[in-house]
């Protein structure tokens, strides 16, 4: 059994990877575990790897949904896809995304994608 907050989540999660997937990315997994914790996203596109952290808000009383992609989560996010990478036989470009899906009180779905917003 999953709270509310978990369930809107993995709302926030299945709205992004439609998002990128209109966009013409593919999606490759969901919620990929690594020793170092977890990518919500693991995408791919021409070729490369995307490694997608998602971020959902119903509202920005305490800042913007990427707002809260903190330097300790930044070098989390880091670890977790080199940890990936390290366990890939193949070498490929790739990069760490973040989706912020931002649910009005209206209903209406507000979703901003910054390409490449981590970096080691």
């Amino acid at each position: 059994m999953s709270t509310p907050r978990q369930q809107f989540g993995r709302w926030g999660e299945q709205a992004a990877a439609s998002y990128l997937q209109a966009r013409g990315y593919t999606l490759l997994a969901h919620n990929l575990r690594t020793p170092h914790g977890e990518i919500d996203l693991l995408m791919s596109k021409d070729g490369s790897l995307i490694f997608v952290e998602v971020k959902t808000r119903r509202s920005t009383q305490f800042g913007p949904p990427e707002g809260s992609v903190t330097r300790t989560k930044q070098a989390h996010l880091i670890a977790a896809a080199e940890a990936h990478m390290q366990s890939q036989p193949a070498e490929t470009d790739w990069r760490i995304d973040v989706i912020a899906v931002y649910r009005q009180p209206s209903g209406e779905i507000e979703i901003t994608h910054f390409e490449n917003a981590v970096s080691g």
